[in-house]
């Protein structure tokens, strides 16, 4: 087994308050890996941990066999991980194209420069444009990005963090305020640009996660309660009653 990305024993507290408490988890390499729990469990602190965000209180964090628990967001991100945010998370004092485009340049080796004129890098405009007509957003390119409407900003955000080229992608909330034709898009641009790589995606919508997930994990109170295949968390007892309300008739519901 190929780890992309393993959790040890990994602790968060911020005061008295224990957020995250001894998680343990294993991703392998091109797996698509959900994590789901009621709100408040600390899904998104434990991204915030995995990215660089937070630094753990104790445990660590590994990235292709290296522990990435300590090292600061960019550090993270030039080691080939890449994350998007429960809000949107763009330059919206630029293009559309100038927002993917950043990415673009570090992921093919274009370091700052204040002496070289960007619109001349031809592989760059070309690779940038590939992108944008993938994710359905050519034809906007040159719009200001606070002009979209919220869920082209969404998949424009999912656009930058794939434009530099990381293996492991990690999604917050990805379809989080969408309809259900914006959700069904979305579902098809993620599982797109998910293809050959490792994904880590919170969401709070169990249709999609039951349909995308290769396995499942459940986060409450800062703890998982279990890790397995949508079926295997379906059927178990443990979930179920973690889930209240409509989290459990939603459990219920998935085919």
């Amino acid at each position: 087994m190929t780890l992309a990305l393993e959790l040890k024993d990994l602790r968060k507290s911020f005061g008295p308050a224990k957020i995250i408490q001894g998680v343990n988890l294993q991703i392998e390499k091109g797996e698509r890996h959900a994590i789901i729990g009621p709100n408040g469990a600390g899904k998104s602190t434990l991204f915030n941990l995995i990215s660089g965000r937070f630094f753990p209180s104790s445990g660590e964090v590994k990235l292709n066999g290296e522990v990435i628990s300590g090292k600061r967001p960019f550090e993270i991100n030039r080691m080939g991980l890449s994350r998007s945010f429960q809000v949107s998370n763009i330059f919206t004092n630029m293009t559309v194209r100038e927002n993917v485009r950043c990415g673009v340049l570090y992921s093919m080796g274009y370091g700052m420069s204040f002496w070289r004129n960007i619109g001349n890098l031809k592989e760059v405009s070309q690779k940038t444009a590939q992108i944008l007509d993938e994710v359905g957003l050519l034809d906007k390119a040159n719009l200001p990005a606070a002009s979209l409407p919220y869920a082209d900003q969404r998949t424009l955000e999912i656009a930058i963090t794939i434009a530099g080229g990381a293996e492991v992608i990690l999604l917050d909330e990805p379809t989080a305020g969408m309809s259900h034709s914006e959700t069904d898009r979305a579902v098809a641009l993620i599982e797109k640009a998910s293809q050959g790589k490792t994904l880590l995606i919170v969401e709070h919508d169990m249709g999609v996660v039951f349909g995308m997930a290769d396995r499942i994990s459940v986060l409450v109170y800062g703890e998982i309660i279990a890790t397995g295949t949508p079926e295997e968390i379906r059927g178990d007892a443990k979930v179920r009653e973690a889930y209240l309300g409509e989290d459990a008739q939603a459990l219920e519901g998935v085919a």
